[in-house]
């Protein structure tokens, strides 16, 4: 049986799976239980939201999930990751456990994106674009409120955000490239024709071979509305075709329960395209397995 790489997922130091209230520790046995041979808590580390919510003015959104702080939030994880490993390690637990960060909205502030992935706890940073700078995340957005057109010149400068963060390119992997759509076609049901972005999703995946960068495999979407991997199949398809070879795979759990879904799947698929390895980073160094 292939091994099992799940390099996304988020405990309770990350402010949308706080309620949940699941320590690394418990996050780390579910991947067990699951099978998982390597596994990554990736917890969220929001740049424009890394100071208090009076840094900042006064709050940016209506939603209580726009949390400030998210510094400290950051050195939670880091502090409980290390004991967890420290643990693992004392209890033999047959898996490889590495600490990870999802990186947000890197774009707004570089210099304290830098800062922050120089932790030297950290084995893995994973760069995600969440959400544009005066809007909401895009898991908030209204879509049945924008016309076609207007959906459209969102979509467009979501990847002209993305291809700003590969541009930059100091991270390891590119999160969820997609993530947009999970909103926009799965919870919203509206219909994005992804073709017209793929000369600059092309130009993305140049940007991240030519820096030795990967992207990630997010397998949230199976179990959701929207039904695909992020990205989807296709623009796997691309990142094939112009010489992409570094992938990781994520489920993006936020519970015990999610640990490790969709990844046999999408191993299959990526297999089927015609990708030969899978990728897991120890210090911020890719270490390559067949798939």
């Amino acid at each position: 049986m292939s091994t099992l790489i799940d390099l996304h997922s988020h405990s309770h130091n990350s402010s949308d799976a706080r309620a949940a209230n699941f320590s690394a520790y418990e996050m780390v046995e579910a991947a067990i239980r699951a099978g998982i041979s390597i596994y990554s808590i990736t917890d969220h580390c929001e740049v424009n939201r890394f100071f208090s919510e009076a840094h900042y003015g006064g709050r940016m959104s209506e939603y209580k999930y726009e949390t400030y702080d998210n510094g400290l939030d950051f050195e939670k994880s880091m502090a409980e990751n290390a004991e967890c490993k420290i643990k693992i390690a004392d209890e033999k637990k047959n898996i490889k456990f590495l600490s990870g960060v999802e990186l947000g909205q890197a774009t707004l502030d570089f210099g304290l994106s830098e800062s922050i992935i120089s932790d030297r706890r950290l084995d893995f940073t994973l760069a995600s674009v969440h959400q544009l700078d005066g809007l909401d995340d895009f898991a908030f957005i209204k879509y049945n409120e924008y016309s076609d057109d207007d959906l459209f010149a969102l979509c467009e400068k979501y990847f002209c955000e993305v291809k700003k963060l590969c541009a930059w390119g100091k991270f390891d992997v590119l999160g969820h490239m997609t993530y947009i759509l999970r909103y926009i076609e799965g919870s919203a049901g509206r219909i994005v024709n992804i073709n017209l972005f793929y000369e600059i999703i092309r130009e993305c995946f140049k940007l991240l071979i030519h820096a030795g960068k990967g992207i990630e495999v997010n397998t949230s979407g199976l179990r959701q509305k929207y039904g695909k991997t992020l990205p989807d199949i296709n623009v796997l398809k691309i990142y094939h075709d112009v010489g992409g070879k570094i992938l990781t795979l994520g489920s993006d759990s936020h519970t015990p329960a999610d640990v490790g879904k969709g990844i046999s799947e999408a191993s299959e698929m990526i297999k089927k395209i015609g990708f030969k390895w899978l990728v897991f980073y120890e210090k911020h160094e890719p270490h390559f397995i067949n798939i």
